[in-house]
């Protein structure tokens, strides 16, 4: 039986959840601001057709020779329009349960699941099953990891990496602010600028040290070293990667913070900056005091007993990482675990927390719990949800996403943006390719889940009427992936087909 309505959202959420939803497939584009260019592209172009979506130019009378536009390609998706009676129901609740109750018993989604469909439109809970039992939900809790990170920050906050100097411009302390995306070309870029600003003071020969005490706790995630996720440090380049991978399982540094330390001095000495010494983890008396976040540790103390407090480190160069929409929709559409463990840090920095496992997980909490969200059992054990202790409930997750498309929320979009495209994009690139999933190709977006006898998905579906529909399957005890994927696309690709 379907379970009763748990909260009501203003109808115009309807129309911008189609919005959204029209433009699914062209959600490969660069990231930009919360949404991809190419979706923009799309919603503004008034007819599909072209490179661009856009009519073919006119013919040029005055050169007759010219060759002809490209043919027009079909759209991928026919444009979404809203429906002709915008308050009514998605689909009968009876309707609905008779769909998915057959699919729900599919033995490959094992003896635990629970499901939950939701009205984007109105908050109404279209169907149920166990809809607020905390199941582990595996990589679906990074739905809950950005929206508290969104919700906290704002989409655009920038996270920054900073060199300092000493008062007597000896040594130069590079400090991690939490971002994991810090490439190799910006690291360069922030070594120029640190050359050039010591040369300025006539600094030519400095002691390097860096800083890492921003994050407090444990570094190795309680799963230990694995090639899922870096260790977590406030000062990494590419994650750790060994390779030359931007996404999925790889070999991980044991140490990312140091070597990013050691590339950073050798970008030093190329430009024309001598180091003495290794680089050194930073002594509390040359930790930086400023910017925004939980202050580093004792940074007001001297190094020398009685001496006084010791004077602020003077900033030399700073870089920012993307914009937190950006990184949300990283996060997201390639399930990136260091950036969900640095967005669930950056939520307990903002909350004053420990940037920990720990204060992450409460801070995740605490914000939800400002969105008036069902968060009954609900455990945060860390942001990435490779951590079996987490504990989301299906009624969660939708009304999450419901949030995410309510017009009173507009920080929290990229919940939506970021979400993998069924067959397209992202974690779902490889899926919904055999029928009859291959109905939900283009018009499911979603959250994927895995881990071993754990499989989820939880998302937003386009409706053959164009409803915009939020969905979380969570399954339990499952024997195999290759069975209970499939089955949860099958599950997902019935709502589109609904009237």
């Amino acid at each position: 039986m379907p379970e009763p309505r748990l909260w009501q959202l203003t109808a115009g959420s309807a129309a911008l959840g189609l919005a959204l939803a029209a433009v699914a497939v062209t959600a490969a584009g660069p990231w930009d601001s919360g949404q991809r260019t190419a979706e923009r592209a799309r919603a503004a172009a008034p007819a599909a057709g072209g490179a661009h979506h856009a009519p073919p130019p006119p013919p040029a009378k005055a050169e007759p020779h010219r060759p002809a536009p490209a043919p027009s390609a079909p759209g991928v998706l026919p444009a979404l329009h809203a429906p002709a009676a915008a308050g009514r129901p998605a689909a009968r609740p009876a309707d609905l349960a008779a769909t998915l109750v057959p699919l729900l018993a599919d033995p490959g989604l094992g003896p635990l699941r629970t499901a939950s469909v939701v009205d984007t439109a109105t908050g109404t809970q279209l169907y149920g099953e166990g809809a607020g039992t905390p199941m582990t939900p595996a990589s679906t809790v990074k739905i809950a990891t950005v929206a508290a990170a969104l919700s906290a920050l704002g989409p655009d906050h920038r996270i920054p990496t900073t060199v300092t100097a000493s008062a007597d411009g000896r040594t130069v302390t590079l400090t991690g602010g939490g971002d994991p995306t810090l490439d190799p070309a910006r690291l360069a870029r922030l070594a120029a600028d640190t050359a050039r600003a010591l040369k300025t003071r006539g600094h030519t020969s400095v002691r390097l040290a860096y800083d890492t005490s921003l994050y407090e706790g444990p570094e190795l995630h309680p799963i230990g070293p694995n090639e899922n996720l870096a260790p977590v440090t406030a000062l990494m380049t590419r994650e750790g990667r060994l390779d030359t991978s931007g996404s999925g399982p790889a070999p991980r540094t044991a140490d990312p913070a140091g070597d990013t330390a050691t590339a950073f001095a050798a970008l030093l000495t190329d430009a024309g900056i001598k180091i003495t010494g290794a680089p050194a983890k930073a002594t509390e008396a040359t930790k930086i005091t400023e910017g925004k976040g939980r202050p580093a540790k004792a940074t007001a103390e001297a190094a020398t007993p009685g001496a006084g407090p010791a004077p602020k480190a003077a900033p030399l160069a700073r870089t920012y990482s993307a914009a937190l929409a950006d990184l949300a929709e990283r996060t997201l559409t390639l399930s990136d675990n260091d950036l969900a463990e640095a967005l669930a840090r950056q939520t307990a920095l903002a909350h004053d927390l420990p940037a920990s496992f720990e204060g992450a997980g409460q801070a995740v909490r605490d914000e939800l719990a400002g969105l008036d969200l069902p968060l009954t059992g609900a455990r945060f054990a860390d942001g990435s949800g490779l951590d079996r202790r987490d504990r989301v409930s299906a009624a969660l997750l939708t009304a999450l996403l419901t949030r995410a498309a309510d017009p009173a929320h507009p920080t929290l979009r990229p919940v939506l943006t970021g979400l993998p495209v069924g067959g397209f994009t992202g974690t779902l690139a490889g899926r919904f390719d055999t029928a009859p999933a291959t109905a939900g190709a283009g018009l499911v977006r979603a959250k994927t889940g895995t881990l071993t006898g754990v499989n989820t998905l939880a998302g937003t579906v386009v409706t053959a009427d164009g409803r915009l529909l939020a969905f979380a399957f969570l399954a339990g005890r499952t024997l195999s992936p290759y069975e209970a994927q499939p089955a949860l696309d099958r599950l997902s690709a019935a709502l589109a087909d609904r009237r």
